[in-house]
């Protein structure tokens, strides 16, 4: 006896061809999905949080694709991004994307052949100042996509010399000896004084008769400073190291330099040698004028 709405036996009898096409559309799906799990999911590693560069030195900045040695990178794009440090956009620095490949930053490059075996990182010359940001590295391997960030910090090494000042002083006035540091960045610096003397086998720090001058700035953005010691006549030993210790955040280690006044005691020394020549010129002068007379006057 035939059912009313007869077309519902057309339905049930429809299903297996549908669930067998649903099937068929899985299997695709089914396999990308294994073949990314086996392939391993897209990410970069960056070099930490900060990395930390130098002044006029050509850079890297580390961007790795762990867990794919072997890139096709025909099928693949990468973009380096910089932030700049008192701005939120980004400015676009390289991309490379098959065939197409543009440097937005002059000499920026990322090597086609480390891209191969994983290795995006971004090659910047003679990095400068005003580069220090927050740089992000995008990555697509389709059909995946990933990206990295990291802060690039910008320091310059300071270059420091210690001297005695160079005036014309007299024994009884106190004398400087001068710790001169120049061309660091960022700003922060310490300078500090320590005396060694044979009474004791150990650097003592100074905390007294220093001035340590401003840090005044310079025309490319970096930074000098001075720092003074005075010297007492009391304290002018030749057998006392003055050390000078210069501590920045461009060098893992402090800067030591030291200083023996041993120009002091010469210089006294000249003095009384002067001293005692001009007095025996004199006596001498003063036998011969007499002895002059002497046989002048007897012949008369």
């Amino acid at each position: 006896m035939p059912v009313p709405g007869g077309c519902g036996h057309g339905t049930e009898g429809g299903r297996p061809h549908v669930v067998g096409l649903r099937a068929v559309l899985l299997v695709p799906v089914l396999l990308l999905r294994l073949m990314l799990l086996t392939a391993g999911v897209l990410e970069v590693e960056m070099a930490g949080r900060t990395q930390m560069v130098l002044l006029n030195e050509n850079a890297t900045i580390l961007c790795k694709i762990p867990g794919f040695p072997h890139l096709d990178i025909n099928s693949m794009g990468i973009t380096w991004f910089r932030k700049a440090q008192v701005s939120e956009t980004e400015i676009k620095l390289f991309e490379f994307f098959g065939d197409h490949k543009v440097a937005f930053r002059h000499g920026a490059n990322v090597s086609p052949w480390r891209l191969k075996r994983g290795d995006a990182s971004l090659q910047l010359p003679g990095v400068q100042l005003w580069e220090a940001g927050e740089y992000r590295c995008e990555l697509v391997v389709t059909p995946q996509k990933a990206q990295g960030r990291v802060w690039l910090e910008v320091v310059a090494h300071p270059v420091s010399s210690l001297f005695l000042e160079q005036a014309m002083v007299k024994d009884n006035e106190d004398k400087h000896i001068l710790c001169k540091s120049s061309g660091f960045y960022p700003e922060d610096i310490s300078i500090t004084w320590k005396r060694w003397t044979q009474k004791d086998p150990q650097f003592q720090e100074i905390s007294e008769d220093i001035i340590t001058g401003p840090t005044i700035k310079n025309e490319d953005g970096t930074f000098n400073i001075t720092s003074y010691l005075r010297l007492k006549p009391s304290l002018e030993d030749n057998v006392t190291i003055y050390q000078c210790v210069v501590w920045h955040v461009s060098s893992l280690m402090c800067q030591s330099f030291n200083f023996t006044p041993i120009l002091i005691e010469s210089e006294k020394k000249t003095d009384s040698w002067i001293v005692w020549l001009c007095i025996g010129l004199i006596f001498t002068v003063l036998i011969l004028v007499i002895l002059f007379l002497y046989f002048f006057l007897w012949k008369r």
